[in-house]
């Protein structure tokens, strides 16, 4: 099958890149030159502009956006939306909004143009592992991309799925982020415990390695986990600040308006808020109380 792959960043390449060794055809368009001569030299094809790649497509005409949510996957759909045709489809791959990609899917309905959500998880390691794929949208539409979805899974039949209609693609992959905000904060929590207990000097790349195998507590992040405390056990030079996608906030968000208690990803996503300040006003504070109240000895800066 032959697709545009729109946004060649490490995840765009990569998959496109899984997706030619699986013998589909693939032009690629990035804004930076370096990417699509990166994708040339490995016998993709390129596209210098969106209008570009829409007219070197035959039709009906396949399009996956790799690009960030927001306000860049809202300009790519509107300058799309004046190039595709009736019968075209657009998959976005990235991690949009679920209420975004409602918004958008009517957009290009008006067109005749499918759009198709697929969630997506499986970071750098997809392009020899796989990727996990939760996809969203009509159902022949889902049956025409099958081949493709084939090729990016970790297996034809396993790790991927179509899991309801446009939506819930992007809804699925949101409340999958939040599960792991959860679970990255339970392991970073354990071993911080473990390394604060000097007396026992403990190793902790050889606890992980030993809980990689039997143990209730085995999965693919603890993998991931050995291989960092294996390269970096100190975590030296290494900033006690914590990003989030968005996708934990929007999980939490859902958890409130459906009435969902949610607490340990709402605790893992406050960790995170937190470890981004350096200067805490609020700790200061509690210090300050603890002196009026108690006389409780302040530590200077």
């Amino acid at each position: 099958m032959e697709l545009g792959m729109i946004g060649l960043g490490r995840m765009g390449a990569n998959m496109a890149l899984r997706l030619m060794r699986g013998g589909h055809t693939v032009v690629g368009f990035d804004p930076k030159p370096e990417a699509r001569a990166e994708l040339e030299r490995n016998h993709g094809g390129s596209a210098d502009s969106l209008a570009t790649l829409a007219s070197a497509l035959g039709a009906p005409r396949v399009l996956w956006m790799m690009v960030p949510a927001g306000a860049i996957t809202d300009a790519t759909v509107e300058t799309l939306t004046g190039l595709l045709v009736a019968g075209d489809i657009l998959i976005d791959g990235g991690n949009s909004n679920y209420k975004d990609t409602l918004r958008r899917a009517a957009q290009l309905a008006q067109h005749g143009v499918a759009y198709v959500d697929a969630g997506t998880s499986g970071g750098v390691w997809g392009l020899e592992e796989g990727y996990s794929l939760m996809v969203g949208g009509d159902q022949g539409v889902v049956d025409r991309l099958t081949p493709i979805f084939e090729a990016l899974a970790p297996a034809r039949d396993k790790g991927w799925g179509r899991v309801g209609p446009v939506g819930s693609g992007h809804f699925t992959k949101m409340v999958h982020n939040g599960i792991e905000y959860g679970l990255m904060q339970a392991y970073a929590e354990g071993f911080s415990i473990l390394q604060h207990k000097q007396e026992f000097a403990l190793d902790l790349h050889q606890i992980a390695e030993i809980w990689r195998t039997g143990s209730v507590v085995r999965s693919w992040l603890l993998d991931l986990t050995a291989d960092a405390l294996a390269k970096n056990p100190r975590m030296d030079g290494i900033a006690p600040w914590v990003a989030d996608s968005g996708e934990g906030r929007w999980t939490l968000q859902e958890a409130i308006d459906l009435d969902v208690p949610a607490p340990v990803i709402a605790l893992s996503l406050m960790a995170r808020l937190r470890s981004r300040d350096t200067e805490s006003f609020a700790d200061k504070l509690l210090a300050a109380m603890r002196n009026e109240f108690g006389g409780h000895a302040i530590k200077k800066e």
